[in-house]
Formats: structure tokens, C-alpha cells, sequence
């Protein structure tokens, strides 16, 4: 028999952003670096704007940029966790619409330390998505947001 808590953690489920989300939705069909920007000056706390602006800078292929704004967004997040009671392990469920932006921040950062070339970043924020959510990369990466 072993002595592991075969329980673990609670998963730990952050605030959705419902305001956040509609602010990003609206991008569509407008300036969306100006959208991006105001959304992240309006919301600056936010994981999912910071990853999106992330994102939007690795598509036009600005990996440093890409880089700078995922920090801040996995900063932001880490602290989002903290306050929700996270100690620095344990499930962060893709599957729940609040923590998708600092998995999605998570996310952004890998690939920008893979496009900077930053190895150990990358293999340490590959272990922090696989042990938040098994599931999460195969979801961002199939467009689930």
C-alpha cells in the first residue's frame, strides 16, 4: 500500500472573463491590434488579453514580442492561481472557461521560448501544462479557446 494522496489536489478554478472575452470577440472585423491593445489596458490583470496579444504578435512573426507579452500573461495568471488558492501543482481544468487564458498564456510562452530559443524554458512550461491539464496543449492547439 502506498502513502501517496491517491485524491491530490483540488482542481483549482479561477473567475471566467466574460468581459474579456466579448472584448477580444469584437476584434473581428475591426483593427485588431487596436482592439488587442485597449482590451489589455482595460484588462490588465488578464491572462486570456495578454495571451491573445501574444498570439497576434507570433502570427505576424515577432517571437520576441510574442515572448514579452506571454510573460506578462503567465505572471498575471500565476497570480490569478495563487489568490484562488493554488500551491504550484495540482490540476488547473482546461475543460473550465476561467482558467483557459493562463493556460492559454502557459501556452504562448512555450512556443515563444521555442521561437527565441530558450530549451530549459521549454521543457519546464511543458511539464506546468502537462501537470495542469493533460488535455489542455491538444485543446488550444485545435483552436479551443
Amino acid at each position: 500500500m502506498s502513502n501517496q494522496n491517491l485524491l491530490g489536489p483540488p482542481a483549482t478554478l479561477l473567475p471566467d472573463e466574460p468581459e474579456v472575452r466579448e472584448a477580444l470577440t469584437r476584434a473581428v472585423g475591426f483593427d485588431v491590434d487596436e482592439v488587442l491593445e485597449q482590451t489589455v489596458k482595460e484588462h490588465p490583470t488578464s491572462s486570456l488579453a495578454w495571451a491573445t496579444l501574444s498570439d497576434r504578435a507570433w502570427s505576424r512573426r515577432e517571437p520576441v514580442q510574442a515572448y514579452a507579452y506571454a510573460r506578462v500573461g503567465y505572471h498575471r495568471g500565476l497570480d490569478a492561481l495563487r489568490r484562488a488558492g493554488w500551491k504550484g501543482h495540482g490540476p488547473v481544468p482546461f475543460s473550465h472557461e476561467g482558467n483557459r487564458g493562463v493556460l492559454l498564456a502557459l501556452y504562448t510562452l512555450r512556443r515563444a521560448a521555442e521561437g527565441i530559443g530558450e530549451t530549459d524554458e521549454v521543457v519546464r512550461l511543458s511539464e506546468f501544462l502537462e501537470g495542469a491539464d493533460p488535455e489542455a496543449v491538444a485543446a488550444i492547439e485545435a483552436g479551443e479557446r
